[in-house]
């Protein structure tokens, strides 16, 4: 009989059902936690069971172990305690799982084909004779060759499931070990399961910790605390850093290795004289991190110590000429920062939005034209080099682009021996640059070169390790031009002056007018932020402003989760904005036709980068591919890929760095408070082009724009740039003009 539980369930004893997974309902990424249906064998309806089932697929075959409970809102459920993945028995679950998407070159009308011919022996006929598929009209060499491969490949992957389960290691996880270390990963894992969180994506120290704790290797052997050191400085570098101070290290790595400190120091001295580690004055670096601070300092200081290919010319003048081609006149801060970067070697432009920036940069490049055809324009990201593409009628690059990937080295081909073939480079949204990229970019550049870095120090630092163009500016070795003033035609734009206004902390003007292109709503509750941000989006900014929801209006959210975070706030954008019956479901995350998304690593080999934000095309299950259309170019993504894309109806404004939108609609509540900073809220508003709403509490607002403290960033560039040989032609210009 049913007991009834002070939480409303009923629940009754513990037994055992099987069938095959008909739907999933729900997932939670993070955990697992797994809604679905489950038909069982010779029974008409479908039961819910839920529990922690990561990367169970519609199809499988699942043996579940569990209680029914009863719940007064959803009904009778199956709370699945423990389960296995079986191989469907009877035709309608090995049709389900044939047509699920798993094989690829096989959907739902072929998988039908396949079962009417086989029957019973399909899974048989697929594990030793899979030839004889070509019994079926319609399955040619290629077809069945690629479905042999698909087979052999899931069946590899079920053995590393099935070994890594009892490691406490989740599906989804195997399948990623596996798609690195390849058929002998168990061998590889057991010889050293620490290499897994160096050379799988998303697997860290801890679940090879795990691992390799089960597996017996010992708390104190020195390849566990050697992988454990190495893994908490490279989670410091997520956090920013290149480096960080010894004595504030020891902690963390004691917290994730459980160990005393005094064998966290031994190991980091051995580390040390290996070179895999970097001591110096307190600080310890990473190998890779020290080698990129010291090669930046010595490149940059290459570049200052030789001359320059474009001739010397009045720069006076030129700036002058510059005015009656463009029929401008330039304010006093303009035509200095116009003839300090025709006159330097290396120079920096910095200022907010409105300061004139992009007439500076096209005037330069209109003087510039005359003196060489060697020009070249780059910015960090795909949005930010078409927008610089825009500003100037020329075509503009993204870094990564400009310095051409070598898939063979994983480097790039441009470099020390195969440099850039430029007199002038231009990089534009410069505060974007992480240590690693500006490492390779000044590699590649050639001796006589100019460089210009053109960006706003106020806005979020690099989401990579470093504070590159801060350091470069602080280390007073190269010529800066701070522009200050907001010019007439910016004045009339609240998204401007308000900008300026937070960067100098004072609270931004709020009016009420609605014709104004800054706007702000009142909202206590995050509920009822949620709530007004989804009626705007999908209703009152597209009749007021004739704004497409999806293409012309960003959500940005300081966090993660939460009711106004990131990922609740997608689902809910994706349900409203682009409702789907039939998504497919990867990692937790549902995926249909026409919804916005966004990559989060880069991935030289498609050539698409972190943050590049497009539309899904197409979903082909036969050959388990997503098409993705970015700018300028459809990407294809196979079901394992998926991982690198998430829904980007709404994102981090880390994340839209370097991008822009018509519209911006931000949440700002106390619940944020970690991440209330006045560069975060600058960032976000800098970054609508025609409207910007905030929508939250003044309170918020007001401990954003009062915290100030940019997140300390530990980096040696600054030292490694003062430490190297000065240059011996002077810097001609450090200029800060104010209003």
């Amino acid at each position: 009989m049913d007991k009834i539980h002070g939480n409303g369930y009923a629940v009754c004893m513990s037994e055992q059902i099987s069938g095959f997974i008909d739907s999933i309902i729900f997932v939670q990424p993070e955990n697992g936690f797994t809604v679905a249906r489950l038909k069982e064998n010779r029974k008409k309806d479908p039961i819910v069971i839920i529990g922690q089932l990561p990367a169970v697929q519609p199809g499988e075959t699942v043996v579940c172990q569990g209680i029914w409970k009863t719940h007064p809102h959803y009904g009778r459920q199956f709370e699945v305690t423990d389960y296995t993945v079986a191989k469907p028995s009877d035709l309608m679950g090995i049709q389900k799982y044939l047509e699920s998407g798993f094989i690829k070159g096989i959907g739902p009308s072929y998988a039908e084909k396949i079962v009417n011919q086989f029957g019973s022996e399909t899974l048989n006929i697929l594990d030793n004779t899979p030839h004889r598929l070509a019994e079926i009209d319609g399955f040619g060499t290629k077809r069945i060759q690629k479905i042999k491969e698909s087979w052999k490949e899931q069946k590899s992957v079920r053995e590393v499931i099935l070994f890594l389960r009892t490691h406490g290691v989740s599906p989804a996880f195997a399948v990623r070990i596996h798609r690195s270390l390849g058929d002998a990963c168990i061998q590889k894992v057991q010889e050293n399961p620490y290499r897994l969180a160096k050379e799988v994506h998303g697997v860290g120290f801890k679940i090879a910790d795990s691992i390799a704790l089960k597996l017996g290797f010992p708390l104190h052997s020195s390849a566990r605390l050697s992988a454990g050191i190495e893994h908490v400085l490279w989670e410091l570098s997520g956090d920013g850093h290149t480096c960080f101070p010894t004595k504030d290290f020891l902690p963390f790595a004691k917290e994730a290795l459980g160990v005393e400190e005094p064998l966290i120091e031994a190991e980091i001295q051995r580390l040390s004289e290996l070179q895999s580690i970097i001591l110096r004055d307190g600080l310890m670096w990473l190998g890779p991190f020290w080698g990129y601070e010291q090669a930046i300092a010595k490149d940059l200081q290459r570049l200052l110590n030789h001359p320059q290919a474009i001739r010397a010319i009045d720069t006076h003048k030129a700036a002058n000429w510059a005015e009656n081609q463009l029929h401008i006149q330039f304010a006093e801060q303009q035509k200095a920062a116009v003839i300090a970067a025709l006159t330097d070697k290396v120079h920096i432009i910095t200022g907010g939005p409105g300061t004139g920036k992009s007439t500076i940069t096209n005037s330069i490049l209109t003087v510039a034209s005359k003196l060489t055809n060697r020009v070249l324009l780059a910015a960090p990201t795909g949005r930010a080099a078409k927008r610089l593409s825009q500003i100037t009628k020329k075509k503009a690059f993204t870094i990564h682009a400009m310095l051409e990937m070598d898939f063979v080295s994983g480097g790039f081909k441009r470099g020390k021996e195969n440099p850039l073939e430029c007199d002038l480079l231009i990089i534009d949204e410069a505060s974007m640059i992480d240590t690693p990229l500006l490492f390779h970019l000044l590699k590649a550049m050639p001796n006589q070169a100019r460089v210009l870095f053109v960006g706003d120090i106020d806005q979020l630092p690099s989401v990579g390790p470093g504070t590159v163009l801060r350091d470069l500016i602080e280390s007073g070795s190269i010529g800066v031009t701070k522009l200050t003033e907001i010019f007439r035609q910016a004045k009339g734009s609240k998204i401007i002056t308000n900008a300026h206004r937070i960067n100098l902390g004072e609270f931004p003007e709020i009016h009420t007018d609605p014709k104004s292109d800054f706007h702000f709503i009142e909202a206590e509750t995050p509920e009822a932020i949620q709530e007004i941000i989804l009626r705007l989006v999908s209703k009152e900014l597209p009749a007021l402003w004739k704004f497409d929801p999806i293409e012309d209006i960003q959500v940005l959210s300081p966090m993660k989760r939460g009711a106004v975070g990131v990922e609740l706030l997608n689902d809910a954008l994706q349900a409203l904005l682009n409702p789907s019956s039939t998504p497919i479901v990867r990692s937790g995350r549902r995926l249909s036709p026409k919804d916005k998304v966004m990559q989060i690593k880069n991935n030289y080999d498609k050539k698409i980068y972190n943050g590049d934000i497009g539309r899904v095309v197409k979903i082909n299950t036969h050959d388990q591919v997503v098409t993705v259309h970015f700018d300028s170019q459809e990407v294809e993504y196979e079901f394992e890929e998926l991982e690198e894309l998430v829904l980007a109806y709404a994102t981090s404004v880390h994340k839209f760095q370097g991008s822009e939108c018509p519209c911006v609609v931000i949440p700002v509540h106390t619940s944020h408070f970690k991440l209330l900073h006045r560069n975060l809220l600058y960032t976000g508003v800098t970054r609508g082009k025609r409207q910007v709403y905030l929508v939250g509490m003044k309170k918020a607002i007001a401990i954003a724009i009062h915290n100030d403290q940019v997140q300390k960033r530990y980096t040696g560039l600054i030292r490694a740039i003062k430490e190297s040989p000065r240059p011996n032609i002077a810097i001609h210009t450090q200029l800060q003009l104010g209003v």
